[in-house]
Order: C-alpha cells, then sequence, then structure tokens
C-alpha cells in the first residue's frame, strides 16, 4: 500500500495552475463517446442532441483542464452493460489501443457506477474518468473565491463517498481525481467514509454562513436598489464576453468550458441613465450532475432572484437549440420560468460567426416572435446588435417602474432638473404662460421623495 502522504503545502493560485497543467499537459487521453442507439423503453430519446457535437463538448472538457486529447471515437451502444457499461469486445478492443498507444487516461462521456469504473480500468490497464469526474475537475481547477471552492469540495466529496475502495492502491490519491492539487484531491483514498462526512458537514455549515452573507449583500443592492440582470447561458455561449462588452470589464472570457465559475457583479449605466446590478454567472451543460447543481445553488440565486435575465445562446452552434432546452430545464429545476417574457430576455449571440444570408434569417425569426419574447441578434465580441440588447433591458426595466403626470410652474427649473436626475422625462408639453405639463418614469427607489416633492402629481400607468 502506499505511504500515506500528508496534506501538501500551502500554494498560491499561480503555483498550483502550473502545477496542474504541467501534469495535464502530459497526460495522454482518449476521449471515448458511448451514446445510445435507441432509448430505454418508456424514457425520452438520449441522442435529441448531435452526436458529433456531444464528442465534441467531452473533447473540449478534457480541453478545459489542458489534457493532451490523442482522438476521441464514438462507441455506439444497442444496451448497457451493468460491469462495463461498454460491451465486451468494445472494451477489449479499447483496452488494446490504449496499451498499444500508451494512453494514461480515458475520458468516458457518461456517468460510471463505482464497479463500472473500476472493471473498464482493469480492462483499460490505465485510469478512468466520466463525465461528473471530469466536470469537477473543471470546477477544481476554476473556482476563485471561497464560495467556490467550498462548492466544489462539497460536490466533489459527495462523488468521492461512493468511490473510496481501499484495494486500489494503485491510485495514489481518491478516485476520480485528477487534479485539485492543494484542494479536494489531497483527501487520501484511505480516508474512510466518516472522515469524509465529517468534512462534508463542516462545509455545508460554512457554506450556510456564505449564503447568509449573500443574502445581507442581496439585501443591501435591495436598498440602493439597482434592478438586477443575471447572464445565464450554456457554458461557452459567450456570457462573459456579453458581460465584459456591457460593463467594459475584464472577466476572463475565453473559448473554453466553463470559464467562468465564480459569480462576478458590476454596477452598470444604460445609455438612457438607467443603473442596473449585472451579474454574470455559471454555464450550464447537458447532464449536469444532481450534485453540482445542488452545490451551485448558491452561486446562482443571484439568478434566480434577478429582475431580468439575460438567457446568452450561441446561434452558430450547430446544437444551439438542444443546449437552449437544456439551460430552460435546469432554470424551471430552480424554479424559474423561461418562458417569463416579462424577465427573461434570449441573447442570441456570436452572430459574426453566420453568414450575412443567415444572419438575415436569425433576424426574421427574431420578428417573427411577439414583442415581450423578441430575442436579440448580438455579437458581444465586434459589438454589433449591443445597442440593442441594452434598449432591450431598459425596455423590460421600465415596464416595472411608475409613470407620473405633473405641471411644474413657470420658471421652476430647479425641479425640472431634480426630475432629470432622477427619472426619465418622458413627454414635455409648454403652456402658453410658461408652465411645463411632464410625464416621467421613476426608478421605485426615488417614488417616495418624488411623492414628497410632488404631492399632486397623478399616477398615469
Amino acid at each position: 500500500m502506499s505511504p500515506r502522504r500528508g496534506k501538501s503545502p500551502p500554494a498560491g493560485p499561480a503555483r498550483l495552475d502550473a502545477a496542474e497543467h504541467e501534469v495535464a499537459a502530459g497526460t495522454r487521453t482518449l476521449v471515448i463517446g458511448p451514446y445510445r442507439t435507441r432509448a430505454p423503453v418508456g424514457q425520452a430519446d438520449a441522442n435529441a442532441r448531435d452526436v458529433g457535437a456531444r464528442l465534441a463538448e467531452a473533447v473540449g472538457l478534457a480541453g478545459a483542464i489542458d489534457l493532451a486529447v490523442v482522438d476521441a471515437v464514438q462507441a455506439p451502444l444497442g444496451t448497457l452493460r451493468p460491469a462495463t457499461y461498454l460491451g465486451k469486445g468494445k472494451a477489449e478492443e479499447i483496452g488494446e489501443r490504449v496499451k498499444n498507444e500508451e494512453i494514461a487516461l480515458v475520458v468516458m462521456d457518461c456517468a460510471l457506477t463505482p464497479v463500472q469504473q473500476r472493471n473498464l480500468e482493469k480492462v483499460f490497464g490505465c485510469k478512468v474518468i466520466d463525465r461528473t469526474g471530469l466536470i469537477l475537475e473543471i470546477f477544481g481547477r476554476r473556482a476563485r473565491t471561497k464560495e467556490g471552492t467550498l462548492q466544489v469540495e462539497l460536490a466533489h466529496l459527495e462523488y468521492q463517498k461512493s468511490r473510496l475502495v481501499r484495494s486500489w492502491t494503485h491510485l495514489e490519491r481518491q478516485r476520480g481525481g485528477f487534479g485539485f492539487l492543494g484542494g479536494p484531491g489531497e483527501t487520501q483514498i484511505e480516508a474512510d467514509r466518516r472522515v469524509i462526512l465529517e468534512r462534508m458537514d463542516k462545509i455545508e455549515r460554512d457554506l450556510e454562513a456564505v449564503k447568509r452573507t449573500r443574502a445581507l449583500h442581496r439585501a443591501g443592492r435591495k436598498r440602493v436598489p439597482y434592478p438586477v440582470v443575471a447572464l445565464v447561458g450554456y457554458t461557452n455561449a459567450g456570457k462573459s464576453t456579453v458581460f465584459n462588452r456591457l460593463t467594459a470589464a475584464e472577466v476572463l472570457a475565453r473559448d473554453m468550458l466553463f470559464a467562468t465559475l465564480d459569480p462576478t457583479a458590476r454596477a452598470v449605466k444604460l445609455p438612457h441613465g438607467a443603473d442596473v446590478m449585472l451579474s454574470d454567472t455559471v454555464g450550464f451543460i447537458s447532464d449536469l450532475p444532481t450534485m453540482l447543481i445542488a452545490a451551485f445553488r448558491a452561486t446562482l440565486e443571484d439568478a434566480i432572484e434577478a429582475d431580468i435575465l439575460l438567457h446568452v445562446r450561441d446561434v452558430s452552434h450547430g446544437d444551439s437549440e438542444a443546449q437552449a432546452a437544456d439551460v430552460q430545464a435546469i432554470l424551471r429545476d430552480l424554479g424559474v420560468d423561461p418562458a417569463d417574457g416579462g424577465r427573461v430576455i434570449e441573447v442570441w449571440n456570436k452572430a459574426d460567426l453566420l453568414s450575412p444570408e443567415e444572419q438575415e434569417r436569425q433576424l426574421a425569426l427574431a420578428a417573427l416572435k411577439p414583442d415581450w419574447a423578441r430575442p436579440v441578434l448580438v455579437s458581444a465580441l465586434t459589438g454589433e446588435g449591443m445597442d440593442r440588447l441594452s434598449a432591450a433591458i431598459e425596455n423590460r426595466i421600465a415596464r416595472a417602474r411608475p409613470v407620473y403626470r405633473l405641471t411644474l410652474d413657470p420658471g421652476d427649473g430647479r425641479s425640472l432638473a431634480w426630475l432629470h436626475q432622477n427619472g426619465e422625462v418622458l413627454g414635455r408639453e409648454d403652456g402658453e404662460d410658461g408652465a411645463l405639463s411632464l410625464t416621467v418614469r421613476l426608478p421605485p427607489e426615488r417614488e417616495g421623495a418624488f411623492g414628497a416633492r410632488f404631492p399632486a402629481a397623478e399616477r398615469h400607468y
């Protein structure tokens, strides 16, 4: 049995990233797409998504932690084998290739049971991780805030509970882990379930404290209060690029799956003067493990409680419709109705990757939608259409703001200046005697001060 190792010495994020990159970049990896050729009786079609796109996504996940992907192959399945997931012949064929090409890691783009994972490692003669394990590795690499790292560790420990198998001593660390240097992966395979459960209990208590702190922050924002606009969408749809374009910030925005894992919020002034709080969130993905939905619920609370949701879609992607369906399903699980036209704006991003003809077609499709559900076609990379997006956000915000009519005495420039500074003057009529008849729209937080200053004003709608 391998000697028990102590905890690694503390290391900063830069050291960890460099070390993890060095380990992962040298790992020859084979990605396997074991996709069902038909759905089980009574279940929805498992292959509604394009098989090629699914495999490409799996390669993207592996690339997100710098694995050296040698090849990606499909392994069509008629029925699942309880012992190895794959059929015996296919498993042996892959095992032969692993041996001949000196593959060190096989990524299975599916969810494996602990027994299936161990049996495949016996056949392949190398380490095997499934889709859930791979996503956890990415989350472990990307998370930076205290909340993010706690959530990742909790999900990782939940995943590992059933994979603490003492007989597999050739794996120096806990099963399924690859990175997590200085993080959750430090838990050794010799650690027993009691230690794991105690650690999970502590993390859950710490997360409750983080949730309370975030709730106080949200309450503080509501006292300001700015409307909250949250970006949601499939991973790599371009949410962070949209965020950067709207805020002129420099949040990490790369062509990489799960580039953003920690919530980011910025105050933004829209073109007509409205202030909003813009929040970027973790990207969604198909077959997101249940444990991750639960673990990251606190991160998504800003999105759940947002006044407006920007559902960012990559319309250049061949699986855009399926990706949108995945996001909508997760939003429903979180209690958000994606069909709520008063709250959700679809942002059709990456228009720059479309041909001019396809752009015209997408614009025509958007125009067919009713005004309250009309998508906005943009290219966050080039800035095309971002003015339309800002206008759409302002229009949604305006729907929830009260409108008043009032008359100002001639020469009351101070009151007119106050209205321009604290609200929007929608209409103005100059009377012959110099009086001004105004129609104004106010943010909710200024309505009280407005009422005190202009008690004769009448609510319009």
